[in-house]
């Protein structure tokens, strides 16, 4: 008795169908874009220079520190992120002439003639259990009052917010109102419960 053969399955149009659903769900798919913090870091110092200690009269300063429990202390009050953003721009404008804010000086600029300056810097400490969103949420706050100073200070100058300025412009503003703020190492100050 002859064996019957059986006859094979025509796959050859699998592989092209397995193709173009790959295609498919590749074209479709969205992936979530890594973005990061725009910081212009500072310039490597010469190798000649010699290391000098900074003295930074404490009335210069505030200190924001996030906490393990993404709980937030901008100098000696506890607040929300949301509150955040406007004591900064108090703390930096110093408007009324406080002695426990940051003080001002008389700043020759080029281009502006003789303005007036604040010294102030922002301290930003956080600890190591500080969550990423708490951390950013931080960030965005103070890079946002900033934001706003300059775009009152280029409207009061120039007539346009501060990002229709070209580089020239927008240069001197980052000198009447500069970004001033440090990051210190995190710290292990409590652990997450």
């Amino acid at each position: 008795m002859a064996r019957k053969s059986i006859p094979g399955l025509n796959t050859s149009s699998t592989a092209d169908i397995a193709f173009l659903l790959l295609c498919y769900f590749l074209m479709t798919t969205t992936m979530g874009s890594q973005t990061g913090l725009s910081r212009r870091l500072p310039p490597m110092p010469d190798e000649k220079q010699k290391a000098q200690d900074q003295k930074v009269n404490r009335r210069n300063i505030i200190v924001v520190k996030i906490n393990a429990q993404d709980r937030l202390l901008a100098g000696t009050e506890p607040m929300d992120v949301s509150q955040l953003k406007d004591k900064i721009k108090i703390f930096l404008t110093n408007p009324t002439n406080d002695p426990s804010l940051p003080e001002k000086v008389q700043t020759e600029i080029e281009g502006l003639g003789t303005r007036e300056v604040s010294k102030g810097v922002i301290s930003l400490q956080n600890d190591r259990g500080t969550s990423y969103q708490a951390y950013i949420a931080v960030q965005n706050e103070l890079v946002k009052a900033v934001n706003e100073l300059r775009d009152e200070a280029s409207m009061a100058e120039f007539g346009k917010v501060f990002i229709a300025l070209n580089e020239d412009q927008q240069s001197i503003i980052k000198k009447v109102v500069p970004q001033q703020i440090s990051e210190a190492e995190p710290k292990d100050i409590g652990k997450k419960r």
